[in-house]
């Protein structure tokens, strides 16, 4: 038996300790094979948002561990980009190459639509701007459209944007100037997001060292920017010479071993879920390493998606996701003041808008 409450309760990123969930609703149609899990983590906000990741989970245990993970980081993560939304996720169990159909993403959206607008679904991990389309056929609450059909499109576009936002800032607080010329960046993963990031180091004068499990994924950074340095995977490159890591993969990346390892003085990449166990965050400190609390910095693809719901405007979109420039400053100059890691300061701030606005929202308007 899945224990639900037993799971939402554990300590999970990005805060330790305290998730309690609003709703969980498990998914089943068994004509198109769908198993899918939605999370809402809280609606303090406004309706909860948040991506759907299709990926091969090794039982229904670990979809719903991560779908908990990601619907509460979420919430902070919508907090932090000053969206009026609160926090949500959702899961597809199986193998996207081989399961994903379209019966079974529109039977995936009869579930969203069922929710009545608590959940607003967008593209995550192995689900494309196509995939949405095609979950709107059944549903309202679909963002991350194609642009043919009104929609943003692929949001990894501000993503890698609002990441580079985070490590200017980063490069600010640590070197004194915003810009990366000249500084070794180091980026684990480099697919949807990734390869973007690596675009903006390049540009900005930046050396760039990276790696991916996918070699087809390589070689497409390889011709665009023949200069990169390739290593062959995340131990020697958090082992490497480098001023800058940037996880850009799964979850997971900052374990116990890899900041032992690090010699890098910033960690900023665009990751949900770096710290791979609460204490984590005080290990980077300790280290001397600023770490850019992940669901600040990769704020820009849920920024993007969201605006898609008033009607999507990229300049509009562009601007807020710059914003994650002066916010990750922000988040610094509260953990220097409070004598905290920025990951603590930045759950506080969250915490604080979630609690002060959702207070707003609970007065009567009278209908």
């Amino acid at each position: 038996m899945t224990d639900v409450f037993g799971l939402s309760h554990k300590d999970t990123s990005p805060a330790s300790g305290q998730a309690k969930h609003e709703q969980v609703i498990f998914c089943s149609d068994e004509h198109s094979g769908l198993h899918a899990i939605i999370a809402i983590y809280n609606t303090a906000l406004g309706p909860s948002l948040g991506g759907t990741r299709f990926y091969p989970y090794e039982n229904e245990q670990a979809a719903l561990a991560d779908v908990l993970n990601l619907s509460r980081a979420m919430a902070y993560k919508n907090a932090l980009a000053g969206l009026d939304l609160g926090g949500g996720k959702a899961v597809i169990i199986g193998d996207p190459a081989t399961d994903k159909s379209e019966a079974l993403l529109r039977a995936y959206g009869r579930f969203v639509q069922s929710l009545g607008g608590r959940y607003f679904t967008a593209c995550d991990v192995g689900t494309y701007s196509e995939d949405m389309d095609i979950v709107a056929r059944e549903s309202s609450y679909v963002t991350g459209r194609t642009v043919a059909n009104g929609g943003a499109g692929d949001s990894s576009i501000l993503t890698a944007y609002g990441v580079f936002q985070g490590m200017r800032a980063a490069a600010e607080h640590t070197y004194g100037t915003p810009s990366l010329r000249g500084r070794r960046v180091g980026v684990e993963g480099v697919g949807k997001v990734g390869h973007r990031l690596v675009d903006h180091l390049v540009e900005d004068g930046a050396e760039v060292v990276l790696c991916d499990v996918s070699e087809q994924a390589v070689e497409r950074v390889r011709r665009r920017h023949p200069q990169v340095e390739i290593v062959a995977g995340r131990l020697e490159l958090t082992g490497a010479d480098i001023d800058v890591y940037a996880p850009c993969a799964l979850g997971g990346a900052l374990d116990d071993d890899t900041v032992a390892r690090l010699r890098a003085t910033i960690v900023c990449g665009g990751a949900n879920n770096q710290l791979a166990h609460p204490g984590v965050e005080k290990e980077l400190a300790d280290r001397g390493i600023l770490y850019a609390p992940d669901y600040v910095v990769n704020s820009g693809g849920v920024i993007q998606v969201a605006d898609e719901i008033q009607g999507f405007n990229m300049d509009r979109a562009r601007a807020k996701a710059t914003q994650i420039y002066d916010t990750t400053l922000k988040i610094f100059a509260a953990a220097a003041e409070d004598g905290v890691p920025p990951a603590v300061a930045a759950d506080r701030l969250a915490e604080r808008r979630m609690s002060e606005v959702g207070r707003i929202r609970g007065i009567w308007l009278g209908h």
